[in-house]
């Protein structure tokens, strides 16, 4: 599959390009080239500030990696970056996959979140023992390792949220003309502006994960791994599909 169109995995806040094990090692049996890269504040690159061009230039460093273009992939935080990247460098993707990013990053929401955080970053131990608790909770047991393999950026959330917050998804989906998958766990929370988000794509589908969460690739790594190789399959074939696609 050499001439296959590269994939590059974008990770969610607070965690790292190892969330994509699972997903890197399925497509590497199959022969598919993917690479995953971490943003500023994490994983290997915990020591920098995390800003929105700093994100996009990690991007684009993986594109570049790969030799590009690239079927783009983010989760969540990683979603909304994948998203502006695609709008900004629509010739450096082939196709986007976010997932978990269906609710506008502003207002109340956003602020609530953030203080949030600053409370959890009081705790003595910066909120470690709760996050690690709850990642252990919430995913199956290799999910909660690929998401805690690459450490736990424990002063990365209030930049990583005020920058995202200056992000206008619904703007770079309209922009961006290549086709779009949005990708949701049936119990995501962040599936609040869902049917918003897909209204702005222009070559737009929706795929609903059944008893997935937030987190979809890490709670399902099976059904969202074939879900991405129906994707792949779809642009290296240039196929159409529904609007909204079904997962059983």
């Amino acid at each position: 599959m050499t001439s296959a169109t590269p994939v590059l995995f974008v990770h969610g806040i607070r965690t790292s390009a190892t969330m994509w094990r699972r997903q890197l090692t399925i497509l590497g049996e199959a022969g598919h080239p993917a690479l995953a890269v971490d943003l500023p504040g994490h994983g290997s690159r915990l020591a920098e500030r995390f800003t929105v061009e700093g994100a996009l230039a990690a991007i684009d460093d993986g594109v570049a990696a790969l030799g590009g273009p690239v079927v783009l992939v983010g989760l969540s935080l990683g979603g909304y970056y994948a998203i502006e990247y695609a709008a900004r460098h629509p010739e450096r993707v082939a196709a986007l996959v976010a997932a978990g990013c269906c609710a506008i990053p502003s207002g109340w929401p956003l602020d609530a979140y953030r203080r949030l955080a600053r409370l959890i970053r009081r705790l003595p131990d910066h909120g470690l023992w709760l996050h690690t608790t709850l990642v252990r909770v919430l995913l199956p047991r290799q999910g909660a390792a690929d998401t805690l393999a690459g450490g736990v950026p424990l002063h990365v959330m209030d930049a990583g949220l005020a920058a995202t917050g200056t992000l206008r998804p619904l703007k770079g989906l309209s922009r961006y003309p290549g086709p779009v998958w949005l990708v949701n766990g049936a119990f995501d929370q962040f599936r609040l502006h869902e049917r918003r988000f897909l209204g702005a794509c222009r070559n737009g589908r929706l795929v609903v994960v059944p008893r997935a969460s937030h987190l979809v690739s890490l709670a399902q790594p099976e059904r969202f791994a074939t879900v991405l190789r129906g994707i792949l399959d779809d642009v290296a074939a240039g196929r159409p599909r529904p609007i909204v696609d079904p997962v059983e």
